[in-house]
């Protein structure tokens, strides 16, 4: 079956909930860690016909298990970045072809062309080990950018802002993604004009810095890189999609993914649009690990469809990805 031409051809809910429901049980009959949770819950897999009522794996089994829906070799794993000491997850990846195809298009999707950008990456603490998927995203977004200063730039603050201000003379789009605690050190020790440059975060302090709220986050850096918003990136290690913000801490999912908001305190009952409870995240793209996790971050859904990240369970892990918790 050509799982990429149904996930990444959906254009409505009505297509979104057929292939969703067809990935379902694709997945209970052939991921043995997914099967083995249904059966735990016992779950009659051919009674369940709408979204609502697909169980959601949580997302700790990637940490102690092998999560996958295929019966081919992993041609990728990726890895998590944790803190020290703390068990990391794993993402086993047989088809990366799959991966490419969503950040490809989810990227055009939202931003247009890779091609129109020159992309400039930030992000010391994944450079400094293996398996991270988003330096794995980064250099094919880099790389198929095609622009001769796209790349790479890991404490070489100075040639990074000469970079800027030479592409800004040109009127060249630029992108500048990074983690949020090297973000911070470079707008805090420099006076920056970085007007009319993308700024991305994609959260996340891995134990540099004291955690702080992306409200505060966002605010600082606006002031100091003379820009008006900060752009986000919601993506982790256990998906192979990722929803976009252009500010607000909005973000907005491709067509391919799905955000619902369960309730804190039972996890299988859904609260309604505006209120707060656990993140549960359908991602289509999963289609050979599993495309129904139950995280551990906070959030709200509005009725725009956008939705907020508003931190995490007291209970969990330190995660690399987007820490960033509401006091």
């Amino acid at each position: 079956m050509d799982w990429k031409e149904k996930i990444f051809s959906i254009s409505n809910e009505i297509e979104f909930e057929q292939v969703a429901l067809e990935i379902f049980r694709y997945q209970a009959k052939n991921n043995p860690v997914y099967r083995e949770y249904l059966q735990y819950l016992k779950k009659d897999v051919p009674k369940i016909s709408h979204i609502a009522e697909i169980p959601f794996l949580p997302i700790e089994f990637f940490k102690s298990r092998k999560v996958i829906s295929c019966e081919n070799s992993a041609k990728e794993i990726f890895t998590s970045s944790g803190t020290t000491g703390s068990v990391t997850s794993r993402h086993f990846v047989p088809d990366v072809s799959i991966y490419e195809k969503s950040f490809k298009k989810g990227f055009e999707d939202f931003y247009g062309s890779i091609t129109e950008y020159c992309v400039l990456a930030l992000l010391p603490s994944y450079l400094e080990r293996e398996g991270s998927s988003l330096i794995y995203m980064m250099e094919h977004l880099i790389r198929d950018s095609k622009h001769s200063k796209s790349g790479f730039y890991l404490h070489n603050h100075k040639e990074l802002i000469r970079t800027i201000a030479e592409l800004k003379k040109t009127k060249q789009k630029v992108l500048l993604l990074g983690v949020s605690f090297a973000l911070l050190d470079l707008a805090e020790n420099h006076e920056l004009d970085f007007s009319d440059v993308i700024i991305m975060e994609t959260g996340g302090m891995k134990g540099r810095r004291k955690e702080i709220t992306r409200e505060e986050l966002h605010a600082f850096l606006c002031s100091k890189l003379n820009v008006s918003e900060i752009h986000s990136e919601y993506g982790m290690t256990e998906l192979l999609s990722q929803a976009y913000s252009k500010g607000n801490s909005l973000f907005k999912t491709p067509k391919w993914m799905k955000i619902m908001i369960r309730d804190a305190y039972d996890p299988f009952s859904y609260e309604k649009t505006g209120k707060t409870g656990g993140v549960n995240v359908i991602d289509l793209a999963n289609v050979h690990s599993c495309s129904f996790i139950e995280t551990q971050d906070l959030g709200k859904i509005h009725k725009d469809g956008s939705f907020e990240i508003l931190g995490r369970f007291d209970h969990s892990d330190i995660r690399g990805c987007n820490l960033l918790v509401n006091e």
